[in-house]
């Protein structure tokens, strides 16, 4: 059985279909990617596992459904994003803004090790931990929203396109953060506009276009598919 599994998910804004009968399966210790063009409901997507946003179908997690429980409820079971936009609260330290995301921990040592492994994955922050939020490099603002949502311990990390906007080193280093968050044995779910950061995070790609998975499988294998290489990284 999947960590976390999504069967025939359907969502709507409005009377407009976003995401239409999405079926996919994240497995404990696994990273996988999602990648499509703007529209296609990726956000979506993420937003509907965190319970921001309704929909019909099934999304379970450990075997349970999500089905009428809240947004924090969700964080609580393990299930933790890290959004597209960053979210953070500008007029607070870079600390603060790492507590905040500890908040539903009652253990305080669980808490002060996810901090200390925080600031140990991205020194910058330890640099600027007393630095209001607001005054960051979009690179640092990054790096602050992913840090934000390890602070929570997650079972699942979803990140919602976090190299967008940044410089090639600043995405780099963004990516080198995944790769250690992975070998600490992390399962994660990646949204990605940069098909070739997420086909070399992601064991395995589903691709979403127009609300719909139109292509799925192990990232190697889509690699060299013609329709991947033609549509998204231009060969």
């Amino acid at each position: 059985m999947a960590l976390l599994e999504i069967e025939n998910l359907v969502v709507y804004y409005g009377s407009a279909l976003v995401l239409d009968r999405v079926t996919l399966q994240v497995s404990e210790n696994e990273c996988v990617g999602v990648i499509g063009p703007n529209g296609a409901g990726k956000t979506t997507l993420l937003r509907s596992i965190s319970r921001i946003k309704d929909w019909k179908g099934r999304i379970s997690f450990q075997g349970e459904s999500l089905a009428g429980i809240s947004s924090s409820k969700v964080v609580s079971r393990g299930i933790v994003q890290a959004p597209e936009g960053r979210h953070l609260f500008p007029q607070l330290t870079v600390q603060e803004n790492l507590e905040l995301g500890g908040f539903l921990l009652r253990n305080r040592t669980e808490k002060a090790s996810n901090y200390n492994a925080v600031l140990e994955l991205f020194p910058r922050l330890a640099e600027r931990r007393k630095q209001m939020a607001g005054t960051l490099s979009g690179g640092e603002q990054q790096m602050l929203c992913v840090g934000r949502a390890l602070m929570a311990s997650p079972s699942v990390l979803m990140l919602d396109e976090p190299s967008f906007g940044l410089a090639p080193k600043i995405k780099e280093a963004i990516a080198q953060a995944v790769r250690q968050i992975m070998q600490k044995g992390k399962t994660l779910l990646l949204v990605e506009q940069d098909v070739h950061m997420a086909l070399e995070l992601a064991q395995r790609v589903y691709v979403l276009e127009g609300g719909k998975i139109t292509l799925s499988g192990l990232s190697e294998a889509l690699g060299q598919d013609q329709r991947i290489r033609s549509s998204y990284l231009g060969m």
